[in-house]
């Protein structure tokens, strides 16, 4: 484990497996773990590089609001840090899709190829205000908020597929520290629309048709909004690297595989 530190804060990372890097960013929650079921297989072809950025568990800082130009920044030092000058393959969920495309957009001499999943670009979207705000509501009582991230996350054919017993275990990984809720605070404020014409790596967008937390309609947006990218979607929740693995990892491999 590595520790930089970057402004205000003390992030960390770690890497596994071997080959070209490829840096993954996670969303709001604790923190890069929620990638750890991938690890192993990405890390057949890459070595994957996971940052633990502000407001995730293992992160530290000063507990002032979170922006995504920070976020940013503490994902260019971890490239900096790890690649040198050599560009890296970035990919971001959720809240770390803005967050990965601000970093191409800032350093576009870093990124050799970029895939932001189930984002967004812009807070105006009230449905999402609607979900954050009342996410935050729930943060004084730990159950209903966990519930309330599950119910969010996953589409309902895929919580019917793994049963009540395996869905009852999902609601401890959102918990509502400080720093969850400084990111959920975030997605509520972010707009990063006005960096997006600058990036210039390729880029595939992927979004999720039955994505509750974040709807596809937004991902929509942000693959419009990037130019030259290109787009897929998957018949999935917000969390659509569970409930389609395969699919998933293909998509990614196949993207990454071009010359």
């Amino acid at each position: 484990m590595t520790t930089l530190t970057v402004g205000h804060a003390r992030v960390t990372y770690r890497h596994e497996g071997s080959g070209a890097p490829l840096v993954l960013v996670h969303g709001a929650g604790p923190g890069s773990i929620m990638w750890d079921p991938l690890v192993a297989r990405l890390g057949e072809r890459h070595t994957v590089v996971l940052p633990d950025l502000a407001g995730s568990v293992p992160a530290e800082d000063d507990g002032s609001p979170l922006t995504i130009e920070a976020l940013a920044a503490q994902v260019i030092a971890v490239i900096e840090d790890f690649a040198g000058n050599t560009p890296v393959d970035l990919m971001g969920f959720s809240l770390g899709a803005p967050t990965v495309a601000a970093a191409a957009a800032l350093r576009p001499d870093l990124i050799r190829r970029l895939i932001p999943i189930a984002g967004l670009t812009h807070a105006g979207d009230e449905y999402v205000q609607q979900v954050m705000n009342t996410w935050l509501l729930l943060a004084d009582n730990p159950g209903a908020f966990g519930r309330f991230a599950t119910l969010n996350a996953y589409s309902r054919p895929y919580l019917n597929q793994i049963g009540h017993e395996a869905v009852e275990q999902f609601h401890d990984f959102m918990q509502p520290t400080d720093g969850l809720r400084r990111q959920i605070d975030l997605v509520t404020r972010l707009d990063i629309r006005g960096l997006l014409p600058r990036i210039e790596a390729p880029t595939l967008v992927i979004g999720c048709t039955r994505d509750a937390t974040i709807p596809v309609e937004n991902h929509r947006e942000f693959f419009a909004a990037v130019p030259g990218s290109e787009y897929a979607e998957l018949d999935t929740g917000h969390v659509a690297m569970a409930e389609r693995t395969d699919e998933f990892l293909k998509l990614v491999q196949d993207f990454l595989a071009r010359p």
